[in-house]
């Protein structure tokens, strides 16, 4: 099966079994998803950190982390990354926007915590993305440099619209679907 790579920002050095893992926002965002999961298994997230076994926060960079970052990614059909305030170029993130987009190819589900509703990421007009959400993709240059070469479906925070983005064919790997940016009005 398929998995879904979940990308968010976390501060180095990084342990999911501390505290300050479970206090950094986007790591909580990334739980949510995983807790919607476990209280209904028909909700399409297929956890791709869930395909290597977890790692120390004193592992070797070159050695360990970067390499099962490239493996997680190679398992999944797509990136899950949340992008919110909160959110700053860490190497983790920069490695996984990077290898997921320029290597892979993978298409690009972004979600926006700060925002709630369709109609939250969009200009007044439902034409476009807005000026709020553009200036998010500056916290995060590789993602924003690199999003023109793969598909990118751009989402609220909401959960009935992220299972629909996670359900939607043309946002996995292989799916042909043409490189641009994507919202549901």
């Amino acid at each position: 099966m398929s998995k879904n790579y979940s990308a968010f920002y976390v501060s180095e050095p990084f342990s999911e079994s501390s505290l300050g893992a479970h206090a950094t926002k986007d790591f909580c965002y990334y739980s949510i998803l995983k807790a919607w999961k476990g209280s209904d298994s028909s909700f399409p997230f297929n956890n791709a950190h869930d395909t290597t076994y977890n790692v120390r926060d004193n592992s070797d960079w070159e050695l360990t982390l970067k390499p099962r970052l490239r493996q997680r990614l190679r398992n999944s059909k797509n990136i899950i990354l949340f992008l919110s305030e909160n959110t700053k170029s860490s190497r983790a993130l920069r490695e996984e926007i990077d290898y997921g987009t320029n290597t892979l190819n993978l298409p690009i589900i972004v979600i926006y915590p700060d925002l709630k509703t369709k109609e939250d990421l969009l200009n007044n007009a439902n034409t476009g993305l807005n000026n709020i959400v553009k200036a998010l993709w500056n916290k995060l240059p590789i993602f924003r440099d690199s999003k023109s070469n793969v598909p990118v479906l751009h989402v609220p925070m909401n959960k009935v619209i992220i299972r629909k983005a996670l359900n939607n064919v043309n946002l996995r790997e292989g799916s042909k679907k043409e490189a641009g940016d994507y919202f549901y009005n």
